[in-house]
């Protein structure tokens, strides 16, 4: 076997293999875009890949000056800690603002919504002027299965419909859970809880 055959050949068995994987997997093929720039992400993995890729919840050791039932935001780690009695706090895997829509400082959760709607606020609008001017709660909903309001901020901690961004900086500031996350936090917090976010 010459070397062009060799090489054709392989070609057409990766090929193959993608076609074979593609048919398996309805989102091997779709990419993903930035909403203001419209450059392109990455390829939506498969939901099993996504799993595999989780950052887990879990109770950890806490050490820090916060008082039980604070939200702890560490931007840079991309965790949120809710403190809890004993030294002890549940640590999330977060998404959080893309370069440029970085933000710090102490926010009071003001309203809690299950499966909230969405209003894309003007600043969004005047980036991304094909955006809906309006989205009902659900599945394909981009704030998830729950939402926290951070003060009289744009600024929200919220669910997800695209479970792979979390662990990177994507956002226009909101801090991004996976579905199962964010209502596990919902369910601890309560209006008036103060939220730390670090940078």
């Amino acid at each position: 076997m010459n070397r062009r055959f060799f090489l054709s050949a392989g070609i057409a068995a990766a090929a193959t293999a993608a076609a074979t994987a593609a048919s398996a997997n309805p989102f091997a093929n779709v990419v993903m875009f930035d909403p203001d720039t419209r450059e392109p992400l990455i390829a939506r993995p498969h939901a099993a890949v996504a799993q595999a890729n989780a950052i887990p919840r879990e109770i950890v050791a806490y050490h820090g000056a916060e008082a039980p039932g604070t939200v702890v935001v560490d931007t840079n780690a991309r965790r949120l800690y809710f403190v809890m009695p004993g030294g002890q706090a549940m640590r999330y895997g977060i998404g959080v603002g893309r370069p440029g829509f970085e933000w710090g400082g102490s926010q009071t959760i003001t309203r809690k919504a299950e499966w909230p709607d969405w209003r894309p606020p003007v600043q969004m609008l005047q980036r991304r002027p094909d955006l809906p001017r309006y989205m009902p709660g659900g599945p394909d909903n981009p704030l998830g299965a729950r939402a926290m309001y951070l003060g009289s901020s744009l600024y929200r901690i919220h669910g997800s419909n695209e479970p792979h961004t979390i662990g990177q900086a994507v956002s226009s500031g909101c801090i991004r859970m996976t579905n199962e996350d964010v209502v596990d936090l919902y369910d601890r917090v309560r209006v008036g809880t103060r939220v730390v976010v670090l940078r």
